[in-house]
């Protein structure tokens, strides 16, 4: 209640003296001193929600400095992380008093009316015997000393949601920092991804396509005008090499195979449930898309896909599941259903199944890192990604898209 009360009477004094010197010269620098104390108001109580509350809120972007008092004077008026942090000092005041209220007056009046009895008896000399209104004081106080705890949990469930709306970044600035985050974790597996690439061309391709031209070389000198040809030799050569040639379109096959998935040159329709029939697990397949999507969007969706498959067949213990893909209202819907042990989540953590977000057998109580990864992938194409998987099954992965970029 103290700093609630500070905040509050702080906020109305801000407006209520902004507006009276509006009509002055005074008035904007008021006001952008103003908007300061409530963005440092607003960080105090950030860290109280978070450290009484435990509630954890997203730290806003700083504000930018410009050059120039103008110039800072005008960022600071239009800077909504003061303006939402002024309104949350507003809110709070009335907030506070309740959260005083509920932890201190209904515990005060909860005693004065279970000892009204007593209090009665100490105040009035003589006897007095026991009535009805003794009894409905004891009972009315055991009401409100069973109304406390509901109380205090609802107003601090107010307090958190509110922390959450008015003192964290805006939905934009927060939005726009997932999908920084998102690309930039985008941009360096891909560029981890093309160093591999390059590491496999230089090392193995490479390797095999010097080892066939010293193939054909030999080749080559089997077959010299000067001297009869060794056929036998020549043979033997030309075996070597086409073992070669078909070792070396099979590496360029397995290194390509991620780049672009040729099932979907015929789109989803054709792509998933070819990738449905080489799960070990039994995957029945539903499949209601209207038009394609974005190529872009189509293989992150064939990607996921995959990838819960694979989490499905290997560390679910599932005995069947289910994939559905619907497209509506201008979004994609990918739906992995397993009848497994469940336990999966979206974050980190030891043991478990490493890489695959479920709880595998005998390998800990952890979650694994893959659900998360796949969480990032998604976010970088706007995608969102959901887990519902209880302990015991059932294990409910949703993953929605936009159907264009």
């Amino acid at each position: 209640m103290p700093f609630a009360l500070l905040g509050g009477v702080y906020a109305l004094a801000v407006l209520y003296a902004g507006t009276l010197l509006s009509l002055t010269v005074l008035g904007l620098p008021f006001l952008v001193v103003g908007l300061l104390g409530a963005r440092g108001l607003g960080a105090v109580h950030r860290r109280l929600v978070g450290r009484l509350l435990g509630e954890c809120v997203e730290e806003p972007a700083p504000l930018p400095r410009p050059a120039g008092a103008i110039a800072r004077g005008r960022t600071v008026l239009a800077d909504p992380v003061a303006w939402r942090a002024l309104l949350y000092l507003v809110l709070r005041l009335p907030l506070g008093l309740l959260g005083a209220a509920s932890a201190v007056v209904l515990p005060l009046g909860c005693g004065w009316l279970v000892g009204f009895p007593l209090w009665v008896r100490l105040l009035q000399p003589g006897p007095r015997p026991a009535g009805l209104p003794d009894v409905a004081a004891v009972l009315l106080g055991l009401l409100l000393l069973a109304c406390v705890p509901p109380a205090v949990r609802m107003l601090s469930r107010v307090n958190r949601w509110l922390a959450r709306l008015l003192l964290g970044p805006a939905r934009v600035q927060r939005r726009v920092r997932e999908l920084e985050s998102a690309r930039a974790s985008l941009l360096a597996e891909s560029t981890d991804r093309l160093r591999r690439l390059e590491r496999d061309l230089h090392d193995g391709t490479q390797a095999r396509l010097v080892a066939l031209a010293i193939t054909l070389s030999l080749a080559e000198d089997a077959l010299a005008p000067a001297t009869a040809p060794d056929l036998g030799r020549l043979r033997t050569l030309l075996d070597r090499a086409r073992g070669q040639t078909d070792d070396t379109i099979t590496e360029l096959r397995r290194l390509t195979r991620g780049i672009h998935p040729a099932a979907l040159d015929g789109g989803l329709h054709e792509a998933l449930p070819g990738l449905t029939a080489t799960s070990s697990v039994p995957v029945a397949v539903r499949l209601d898309l209207t038009g394609r999507p974005d190529p872009a969007i189509e293989r992150a969706v064939y990607f996921c896909a995959a990838e819960l498959l694979t989490n499905v067949a290997k560390h679910s213990g599932a005995s069947a599941a289910a994939l559905t893909v619907t497209a509506a209202d201008g979004r994609v819907r990918l739906v992995v259903r397993d009848d497994g042990r469940g336990g999966a989540a979206v974050g980190t953590g030891p043991g478990g199944a490493a890489g695959t977000g479920h709880r595998g057998a005998g390998t800990g109580t952890g979650t694994g890192t893959g659900l998360a990864g796949l969480a990032e992938r998604l976010a970088a194409v706007d995608g969102v990604l959901t887990v519902d998987s209880p302990p015991g099954g059932p294990t409910v992965v949703t993953a929605e898209l936009p159907v264009t970029l």
